[in-house]
């Protein structure tokens, strides 16, 4: 496994239920979860990248239909079949997913594209856009600043890893792999250790709806 990757699993195995205790805490979070659920079709198909521990993304989507949550942490993957026994939960490598094409109705990402290495940001939507049906729905936190490879020695108590590009990088990257971007927010976060610091939900579909 890619060294980088390789920091982001042991992260997640280290602080485990740590990190859900502290990000549900996240007023942002829920917000932008209520929004993604009002932008759903009854009975969507719907694709999860970077589920964490399930909470409280994943139980919400296992709540209204079928959801496939994916983590490469498998002490994250662990807890988020126990905390959404309805979800099927897959631990898996992001970059090494195949899915038919128009498998999904919507793929959704929240806090977790940060973590991919940025070099395989461009290949990565375009194969997100090839799972999604026709008019499918990508809801997703990108980064809105640029940040080249960087790793942190201390991040809620493990050593971790990032990689972003800035918002108007991201917004061109979503454009070219076919999807037509609806909206594209810079948020503060506000959680403890993450005043200051902003992300980019991306609202986009794909084309040809």
């Amino acid at each position: 496994m890619d060294r980088r990757k390789q920091i982001v699993r042991d992260a997640y195995d280290r602080i485990g239920g740590r990190y859900l205790e502290w990000s549900l805490h996240s007023r942002v979070r829920q917000r932008q979860l209520e929004a993604l659920l009002g932008l759903l079709s009854p009975g969507a198909e719907v694709l999860e990248l970077g589920c964490g521990a399930g909470a409280p993304v994943t139980v919400a989507l296992a709540a209204r239909g079928p959801v496939t949550a994916v983590d490469i942490s498998p002490a994250q993957t662990a807890l988020a079949a126990t905390n959404a026994p309805g979800a099927n939960v897959v631990c898996a490598d992001i970059a090494a997913l195949t899915f038919a094409e128009g498998a999904f109705d919507a793929v959704c990402s929240f806090y977790a594209l940060t973590h991919i290495p940025r070099d395989t940001h461009a290949a990565l939507f375009r194969r997100i856009a090839r799972w999604l049906r026709p008019g499918g729905l990508f809801f997703a936190t990108l980064g809105a600043l640029d940040h080249p490879d960087g790793e942190t020695g201390d991040w809620l108590g493990a050593p971790n890893f990032f990689s972003h590009f800035d918002a108007e990088t991201n917004v061109r990257l979503l454009e070219r792999s076919g999807f037509r971007v609806e909206s594209a927010e810079r948020i503060l976060q506000d959680l403890p250790g993450e005043e200051g610091l902003d992300f980019l939900w991306a609202v986009a579909r794909k084309g040809d709806a």
